[in-house]
């Protein structure tokens, strides 16, 4: 029996709806606005609840702060995060939140009043047995495990009632650098993952954080800082998504800042310039110290060559319709594609793919782009809605599929924001489709750019991100340039006997954008040389030397190291992305990988933070575990994401109090606690959430709709449901079957299944069923 101090989170916000509901959250005024029907927009805190629904806690994380120093191509950043326990009762922080997929994480510090606590890197397992020994015995503690290359859990134990923690996370990355302009960007905000059945995603409890409800702020905010110093004058400053001070204290540095203090995290963070010249110039850089020597190639892109004639293209357009694309997104992606369409040629064959919860195909198979096929095309893109789930793995095999019986380059446009919880699954299997280029497109303001990113990058293709805000024309443009002109393809790297090892990439990929070849690797011994590129320009050879001195000592640039390491990290990944999906990959590869985490102090899958404040033993007994909850991603549409039904749903526990708002809003996912993945390939057990007290009515519980429809069926009539559930299935699901219910699919806390239409009126009754609705159109097997 779970003791009755226990406490969990819910929304003890206002509700966005026309109710007049009165909580303590809310100011009188907003109490106001709300009982005449106006949706209030204020900030609502979070509260955490105890069993009887009664608030006791504010959310624990405060603030944010982000401090980037950028100096030419590389930059530094620091990220702190505030959690400060304003309860009465000593706590657990748990806050699962997103950093850029190629930052090189390698620190962790915990900051408690005077005192500093610097992180340890350790195996993972060995990591968790720290943290959770330091919370057996009372002392203050924290722990980072990285659950996927841009999403991380930050655990914080033994928060005594007042006490405020500082968490710093440092990281090392390169600024991405394309057709003049450099770009920086910091994700602020997980957006909400679909998770397929069938046991594919063991950490799915990990990757899904509550989700704040429509209308209620999360609770913190955050704030970002970022100095640039390029070493050259600076141009064409500017963020497209924040309003930013900039100080300018000489042409080559500026000082950019966030003009709102308490900005909602809700959005990724772009920051882009221009420098003097618009053009890299070709650099090496080298290091050499007692880990040994390591160096960096930077090669200009060519200019492109204009095609003197058009070879005809096979494109297939894959388009995400699922429900976190409802809205704003999906409007965009019809934009892009249309005008896509409109830019085929008449010797182009193209297909169109929908998906959502299952696929559609418009032709049998690629048609002509003649004007009539167009029309079609863009009249069937024009009937899809955003709705259902993204279930990905279909879709990709529809288009990558028939390129294996080809012997032509079949070119995919797939245009998707990558909420989904099994990527690395789909990395994997694009990687064993070889006839296919894949051109990724993340359409949104906080997308998965590890996946898009990885789906260009295994499909030798590019990726381009269009945000909401963004002219489609341009993107679409921008398409077809790189499709039909590529920039330089067929690319070898000679080293001419110069000492090197463990170069990457080790394939080395087409240019189709106007990017630097950026090369990385070691080398043994101080050398001088010549290194030669070779590559294909429009059919005509291209050749370019560059000197190399790899010098026997050199204490700069020490950051390459590290780089290095986490280029290698990746290259052991990508021969296993199914067996990393399980943490379990084949071989050696989670042993090597490990130890380069071990070797460089780097943050990877199998190696975590852990920071432990040894002199003080906190009193108070076991901390009581509370997970801050993140925003929805600006544009994203929580009745997409999570249904009509959900949506009343959350309205009621607002109102009430008497609901996890993980059982809630993250019911498309499974709950397993944060933050441990061991050495299995099944999630942890998860936590489990009281049931619902006993109710003398299921009309609270069933859908409108639902209820009409059963009074007009017999009682053995079958009828497809959904069921929403506040407690792990597990033994639920045992006393629904017994009242005749037949689970379809399961995703998470939500059933798909069937039932016996004199049953389900019974079956609302069960204390853990929060709602049932009809299920139409359920997904397939």
């Amino acid at each position: 029996m779970e003791p009755k101090t226990r406490k969990r989170l819910t929304l003890a916000a206002l509700a966005p709806t026309a109710a007049a509901l009165m909580i303590s959250a809310a100011p009188p005024a907003a109490r106001t606005r709300q009982a005449e029907g106006t949706i209030w927009d204020g900030a609502g805190a979070l509260n955490a609840i105890d069993r009887d629904g009664r608030p006791t806690m504010p959310c624990p994380l405060k603030h944010t702060g982000v401090k980037a120093e950028i100096s030419g191509p590389l930059a530094r950043v620091t990220v702190s995060q505030d959690f400060e326990n304003t309860s009465g009762t000593k706590i657990e922080a748990v806050y699962t939140f997103p950093l850029p997929h190629k930052a090189a994480v390698d620190g962790m510090t915990m900051r408690i009043g005077d005192r500093t606590i610097k992180g340890r890197i350790r195996k993972r397992e060995e990591a968790r047995q720290i943290f959770e020994d330091a919370r057996r015995r009372g002392h203050l503690a924290s722990l980072l495990d990285q659950q996927r290359p841009n999403i991380f859990t930050q655990a914080v134990t033994n928060i005594e009632p007042g006490a405020k923690v500082r968490i710093e996370i440092t990281y090392v990355e390169a600024v991405p650098y394309e057709a003049g302009h450099y770009t920086f960007t910091f994700p602020m905000v997980v957006g909400p993952r679909y998770i397929p059945g069938g046991g594919r995603v063991p950490d799915a409890g990990v990757i899904t954080p509550p989700v704040a409800a429509k209308g209620v702020r999360a609770g913190h905010d955050i704030h970002v800082e970022v100095s640039v110093d390029a070493g050259v004058p600076i141009e064409g400053l500017a963020s497209k998504t924040h309003a930013v001070d900039i100080e300018r204290p000489s042409p080559e540095r500026a000082l950019v800042r966030l003009r709102n203090q308490n900005e909602i995290p809700n959005k990724d963070f772009l920051l882009s310039y221009d420098v003097a010249g618009r053009k890299i110039q070709d650099a090496v850089l080298a290091h050499r110290g007692g880990q040994g020597g390591f160096f960096a190639l930077m090669l200009q892109p060519p200019e492109r060559v204009d095609a003197a004639t058009t070879t005809p293209k096979e494109l297939v357009f894959v388009v995400d319709t699922s429900g976190s694309m409802s809205g704003f997104p999906i409007e965009k992606s019809k934009e892009v594609i249309k005008l896509a369409l409109d830019g085929l040629y008449p010797q182009d064959t193209f297909n169109l793919i929908t998906f959502a919860g299952d696929t559609h195909v418009l032709f049998p198979r690629p048609v002509p782009a003649t004007p009539e096929n167009v029309r079609r095309a863009q009249e069937f893109l024009l009937s899809r809605q955003g709705q259902g789930g993204t279930e990905m793995m279909k879709a990709i095999r529809a288009a990558l599929d028939p390129s294996d019986q080809q012997d032509h380059v079949r070119i995919v446009c797939f245009m998707t924001d990558g909420y989904v919880g099994n990527d690395m699954e789909i990395i994997g299997e694009i990687r064993r489709h070889p006839n296919a280029r894949i051109f990724s497109f993340g359409v949104g303001s906080s997308v998965n750019r590890f996946l898009l990113d990885k789906m260009a990058a295994e499909g030798r293709g590019e990726v381009e991100y269009v945000s909401l805000q963004d002219d489609g024309s341009a993107a679409a443009r921008r398409f077809h340039e790189r499709v039909r002109n590529p920039l330089l393809t067929d690319i070898t790297v000679e080293w001419n006997g110069l000492p090197v090892s463990d170069v990457f990439p080790a394939n080395h990929p087409d240019l189709f954008a106007a990017k630097p070849l950026v090369i990385v690797g070691r080398y043994n011994r101080p050398a001088k040389g010549t290194v030669r590129i070779r590559g294909a320009m429009r059919g005509r050879d291209f050749v370019k030397e560059l000197a190399v001195t790899l010098p026997e000592s050199e204490n700069r640039h020490d950051v390459l190291a590290t780089l290095w390491a986490r280029e290698k990290i990746e290259d052991l990944m990508s021969r296993d992305w199914e067996g990393m999906q399980r943490g379990n990959p084949s071989g050696g590869l989670k042993a090597e990988i490990t130890q380069l985490g071990l070797d460089f102090r780097l943050m990877t899958q199998f190696t975590s933070f852990v920071a432990v404040e040894e002199t003080v033993v906190t009193r108070g007994g076991a901390p009581v575990r509370v997970e801050v909850p993140v925003e929805m991603p600006s544009g994203v549409s929580h009745e997409g994401v999570f249904g009509e039904a959900e949506a009343k749903v959350a309205a009621r526990v607002q109102a009430g109090g008497s609901l996890a708002l993980r059982a809630t809003l993250g019911a498309m996912a499974t709950t397993a606690p944060a933050p441990s993945r061991r050495d299995t390939t099944t999630a942890a057990p998860p936590r489990p959430v009281p049931p619902l007290p006993r109710q003398e009515s299921a009309a609270p519980r069933l859908d409108p709709a639902l209820a009409s429809h059963l009074r007009g069926l017999d009682s053995g009539s079958p009828v497809k449901i959904k069921v929403w559930l506040s407690a792990e299935p597990g033994a639920v699901i045992g006393d629904l079957k017994r009242l005749g219910l037949v689970v379809r699919k399961q995703t998470g806390r939500i059933l798909f299944a069937e039932a016996p239409a004199g049953a389900i009126e019974r079956m609302a009754l069960h204390g853990s069923v929060m709602w049932i609705s009809l299920d139409p159109g359920s997904p397939a097997e």
